[in-house]
């Protein structure tokens, strides 16, 4: 049977009145009281009851989090780095993923707002021109990652992707590279982006980014390997080549470089790559990968810490917070 306070009290000798007030961290209770209860507690291995303590004081004591795909590393890092920041503070993470489908995206957030997280996180799949119904009309606080929707005044935490596609350009032209390419998604917020900083970056320095070399895609996070292979053969295709390619992210370069490979390239001298991401395997990979590091860990505690904002009820302006990405160089791009 469980232990409850009543339990507790009882053994102690006190109210049940004060062993609540230790478990929510009240100050109106000496510090020798504090520590009989919590040394019962420990002894009696006692579980609060969350639901009861929802029902109490209007908290659930617990976060939502919405992503396009949980086996995806990126996202897999992040949500890594936000429960492990929520646990220490007492908040546990309930996680859902819409496997890039917006209709599972709308049932996940109708789900987890109809079970009255005290916060929720939507990485959202929806181009950002559509957002989600039920994000629009959420009353619970909501904390946009990743991708945003500039209709919606909601709070937003990602990176600098403007930023990911200069990084990118500057470098493949540094190195030389004039027959630039681009694997880009369709749709969410950082493809269109990256792709923008990455055009200013090559206009720049004076280097023409051809419509035939801007191959756009759907499919980036659990099949982006596939889907950079198949669209490194169409720029293969082409009467000439590119020299360099500047993935979307670093699934979507491990599926192109295998392409060229294949076709008897030798990477980086014949043709270069870039992805994003930064993923913790790509310096492992047959050809190191050059990457834009997007910090996801880092991302998740700065997740964390407006999520505590969030649940106390403060800061009711929504805040847009952006990671500046830093460039990690391997021998994809320079031998």
């Amino acid at each position: 049977m469980a232990v409850t306070l009543k339990d507790i009290a009882r053994d102690l000798g006190v109210s049940t009145v004060t062993v609540s007030k230790v478990l929510r961290g009240q100050t109106d209770i000496s510090d020798k009281t504090r520590e009989r209860v919590l040394k019962r507690m420990r002894e009696l291995n006692y579980q609060p009851n969350m639901l009861a303590r929802a029902l109490a004081g209007g908290r659930s004591q617990a976060v939502g989090l919405v992503v396009p795909d949980l086996i995806h590393p990126f996202f897999g890092e992040f949500a890594r780095s936000l429960a492990g920041a929520l646990r220490s503070e007492g908040l546990v993470l309930v996680l859902a993923s819409s496997e890039e489908d917006p209709e599972i995206e709308e049932q996940e957030i109708k789900t987890l707002l109809a079970r009255g997280v005290d916060v929720l996180l939507v990485a959202s799949c929806r181009p950002a021109t559509h957002p989600s119904p039920a994000l629009a009309e959420a009353s619970t606080p909501v904390l946009l990652v990743d991708r945003h929707f500039l209709d919606l005044p909601m709070d937003f935490v990602g990176t600098n992707d403007l930023m990911v596609g200069e990084l990118a350009g500057r470098h493949l032209v540094g190195i030389g590279r004039r027959r630039i390419a681009h694997i880009g998604g369709r749709g969410i917020s950082p493809t269109a982006d990256r792709l923008q900083g990455f055009q200013r970056a090559l206009a720049a320095a004076g280097v023409d980014l051809a419509e035939a070399y801007v191959v756009m895609r759907d499919g980036f996070e659990e099949s982006g390997d596939a889907t950079g292979y198949h669209a490194m053969q169409e720029l293969l295709s082409l009467r000439e080549p590119p020299d360099a390619v500047f993935c979307y992210n670093d699934l979507s370069a491990i599926g192109a470089m295998e392409a060229a490979m294949q076709a008897g390239l030798r990477i980086p001298q014949d043709i270069a790559f870039i992805g994003c991401g930064n993923l913790r395997y790509a310096e492992y990979l047959r050809v190191p990968l050059t990457s834009v590091d997007q910090s996801s860990h880092r991302l998740g505690e700065l997740a964390a810490k407006r999520v505590l904002d969030l649940s106390a009820g403060a800061g009711a302006a929504p805040q847009t917070l952006r990671l500046e990405p830093r460039l990690i160089v391997r021998k994809s791009t320079v031998a």
